[in-house]
């Protein structure tokens, strides 16, 4: 049954397939030769295979586990640096036809007080998000077709990118809607669209078929190959993940590096992003989560995807609470959520989360944007607005090119002080802004090209002067 380059989503995720990886990984677990090989073969930056994932995961060896973490801190110095690259989610309606489970959205939820934002609650919203200093956006929806159609998304990007003030501009609209038509990707790709997100939420079909008891996201089919749809729709970055605890989370990442190999081999690229959420409590919802992921064996996880495409960003949002997200930054994400409301219209009158009323999950970091972005630079990191890529339309295989070989960082160092430097001309709180004079005095010394240095110095002080949007 398992056939990588397959159409169909039980051939390239293969039940059978994953349960025999993870047959393997018991047998072997104890293996010394083979997990030396792998964590070579990780360190070595060229990925895994989804059997030498399901060995990692099996592997309860605390030396091999430390390792692990070492290899993985690693590969995200080596390929991203410091760069921590911040978003927030923008949620636009609540309105959803599905029955998921684990979901506020669910049509059943009577407590639901569901609410569309209209083109000027959005202008509001966006503001309120310039106001904060954010440069790029997750924009999020329920499913209906009736109340949320994709014309709406539509003009809420034009919407959303025709927004300027003061200094403020989104410059990258990232999209996380239901799965649909190769027709509306195009659409999509033609309005100017980052990255395409869709989670999996589980890759175990009868698990899936459950948690989705009725609704379009039902079929499992049609929710697995809307990648495949997208990229035949021309939109070459895509993001994936599994919403972990739904089912045993080694199942699910051995099924997720499957998905990972179906995109390379059919389409010649691997996902942009890999998010990595956890379940987490919402109102309305009383499911019980037997396979809940405990902390120990999330950052095991964090690692292991580092380590296994070592090419791909990783994300991480305000589910984790501050003192577990500092911990996953340092195993491979490389990208964080801040300040954030997963409420509709929170971010305008100032609500937040907790806007319970209208949220999809409960949220677990509290901070404001300025507190995240200081205690990024407090830790060593250099937090980033950057957008460059996308514009300068490195996505895709041209991307993926840069990233595999290293050489990425080569402008997302210099682009990442830029938007810093911007941040804390505009944004930044005075104690703030002390961490991140420190981490630009420090970051520029490593950069390696001459001239690309002589041109971030310059731009540098054409930030402090008032100019804006420099890029390599």
């Amino acid at each position: 049954m398992y056939n990588s380059k397959s159409p169909n989503a039980e051939e390239f995720i293969s039940d059978q397939e994953v349960l025999e990886s993870l047959d393997y990984g018991v047998k072997n677990k104890d293996n010394r030769e083979e997990i030396e090989k792998i964590l070579a073969q990780a360190a070595s930056m060229k990925g895994l295979n989804h059997r030498q994932v399901a060995l990692l995961l099996k592997c309860d060896d605390p030396k091999v586990i430390e390792r692990l973490y070492t290899i993985a801190e690693e590969i995200k110095l080596h390929i991203y640096g410091r760069r921590i690259v911040l978003f927030a989610p923008l949620y636009l309606s609540n309105y959803c036809v599905n029955g998921c489970r684990y979901c506020a959205y669910h049509n059943a939820n009577c407590e639901m007080q569901r609410k569309q934002l209209s083109q000027e609650e959005i202008e509001k919203e966006v503001i309120a998000l310039q106001d904060m200093g954010h440069k790029r956006l997750a924009l999020e929806t329920g499913e209906d077709p009736v109340n949320c159609p994709i014309e709406y998304v539509l003009e809420s990007i034009k919407t959303i990118y025709g927004i300027k003030h003061k200094n403020g501009a989104i410059r990258r609209v990232n999209v996380n809607i239901a799965a649909t038509t190769v027709e509306n990707y195009r659409k999509l790709k033609e309005a100017g669209i980052g990255t395409y997100i869709l989670f999996q939420e589980t890759y175990h079909k009868p698990t899936y078929e459950y948690m989705h008891p009725k609704g379009p996201k039902h079929n499992y089919a049609y929710h697995t190959e809307a990648m495949d749809r997208a990229m035949e729709g021309g939109i070459d970055d895509v993001g994936i993940g599994a919403l972990l605890g739904l089912y045993d989370h080694h199942y699910d990442m051995v099924a997720m590096m499957l998905h990972i190999k179906h995109l390379e081999d059919v389409h010649g690229v691997g996902p942009h992003t890999i998010s990595v959420p956890r379940i987490r409590p919402a109102e309305g919802v009383d499911e019980v989560y037997p396979h809940a992921v405990s902390d120990e064996d999330f950052k095991k996880a964090v690692a292991i995807l580092r380590c296994a495409v070592p090419y791909t960003g990783i994300i991480i949002s305000t589910r984790e609470s501050p003192e577990l997200r500092a911990q996953v930054i340092r195993l491979g994400v490389s990208q964080v959520s801040g300040g954030s409301s997963t409420g509709i219209g929170g971010y305008a009158d100032g609500s937040g989360e907790q806007r319970e009323d209208t949220a999809q999950f409960e949220v677990n970091d509290h901070r404001t944007l300025d507190q995240v972005i200081g205690w990024l630079c407090e830790s060593g990191y250099v937090p980033s607005f950057c957008t460059a890529c996308y514009r300068e339309g490195r996505t895709g295989d041209r991307f993926m090119s840069l990233a595999k070989a290293g050489q990425i960082c080569n402008v997302c160092q210099p682009n990442a002080l830029m938007t810093l430097k911007e941040y804390r001309e505009d944004y930044a709180s005075a104690q703030t802004a002390k961490y991140i004079d420190q981490v630009i005095e420090e970051e520029v010394k490593h950069i390696t090209n001459e001239k690309v240095k002589t041109i971030t110095l310059q731009n540098l002080d054409k930030i402090a002067a008032g100019e804006r949007d420099f890029r390599f």
